[in-house]
């Protein structure tokens, strides 16, 4: 593998500057999954508010809104299919925090924590079905098509996860395949409707459907690498919910891969077992075994790809962005 550099680069992400570039817009977005939050049903607005509201970068929706500056311009099935894509992402992150047991959602306590799981799964529902319903508004057969295709293989990476928990024999592959179902493919297509809705030609569609690929694979391979990094309160979550779910991250797959016969049989024990008590010792393996480089370089290499994909773009503040964004999914610290 060829070692990239982007998170030691000279290059200096503002992230409020990227996000002022799609300010109005995201205002405007904000303003609609408001309106869409309107229930005469008071559980669905308190649990729908409350995660909505509960900080998180907006990053697929920004993705959608400076790749479709980055082609001219954003219209209102823009703005319509940004909301969507916060909806489902954040159904999904209802959906997890059942699924994981997950007391922690950015910093806060989560909404199964606070009104219990068979409520925080039925709001994730809600918000899948109010996503469907306004992306039916924009009346185009190709946006229906991507985002029943999207849903579909968010639900199958979420099965694959769960079949690979407490599974040490989880093969790299099988891991990258489950993260590309999971997580990158809302990334994708994100910045893929952008393209559509913008009629690009197909080489700029397919071009920002690949960035935003590699960008959510870069993403998700940090927050790997953070899990044994960062300290709770920067992560939002508990340090090594991971390992407590028993789930085989890539750090702890290299290391099972690379380590000591001794060092080995800590992390299967570990990720058999689903246990956090083991957190100091896997760690010092992880550590040992150099797993956190590594997977530092896979991310690299894959916000490397998603940069590149963008050369195909004309020059603009919102292709820079996009591509600070690629830096920004290395560079961060939480």
């Amino acid at each position: 593998m060829t070692v990239t550099h982007l998170r030691s680069d000279s290059v200096t992400i503002d992230f409020d500057s990227i996000k002022n570039l799609t300010a109005a817009e995201t205002q405007a977005v904000d303003q609609l999954i408001l309106n869409e939050l309107s229930s005469d049903v008071v559980l669905i607005n308190q649990i729908g508010h409350y995660i909505i509201g509960n900080g998180g970068k907006r990053l697929r929706p920004m993705l959608l809104l400076l790749a479709a500056k980055a082609l001219g311009k954003a219209n209102e099935h823009h703005l319509i299919l940004a909301a969507v894509i916060e909806f489902i992402h954040t159904a999904t992150l209802l959906h997890d925090d059942v699924v994981d047991e997950s007391v922690l959602r950015r910093g806060k306590e989560s909404a199964n924590a606070v009104w219990g799981n068979a409520a925080s799964v039925l709001v994730g529902d809600y918000l899948y079905s109010s996503a469907f319903e306004m992306m039916v508004r924009t009346n185009n057969m190709r946006v229906m098509d991507i985002l029943s295709k999207t849903t579909t293989a968010i639900a199958e990476g979420e099965v694959l996860q769960l079949l690979n928990c407490n599974n040490p024999d989880t093969s790299e592959q099988k891991y990258l395949d489950v993260i590309a179902r999971k997580t990158a493919i809302l990334f994708s297509t994100a910045t893929r409707l952008a393209a559509v809705i913008s009629n690009a030609d197909p080489e700029a569609e397919d071009a920002l459907a690949i960035y935003g690929q590699q960008l959510g694979v870069a993403f998700q391979l940090i927050d790997d690498a953070l899990d044994y990094k960062a300290r709770s309160e920067e992560l939002g979550k508990n340090r090594g919910d991971d390992l407590a779910e028993g789930k085989p991250t890539l750090p702890l797959i290299y290391a099972i891969e690379h380590g000591t016969p001794a060092q080995t049989q800590i992390v299967i024990d570990a990720i058999r077992h689903g246990s956090r008590d083991a957190f100091n010792e896997v760690y010092e393996v992880v550590k040992a075994t150099n797993a956190i480089e590594y997977t530092e370089q896979c991310a690299d290499r894959a916000a490397e790809q998603a940069i590149t994909a963008l050369q195909c773009l004309p020059d603009s503040d919102y292709k820079a962005a996009l591509e600070q964004l690629a830096h920004f999914s290395v560079q961060r610290a939480h």
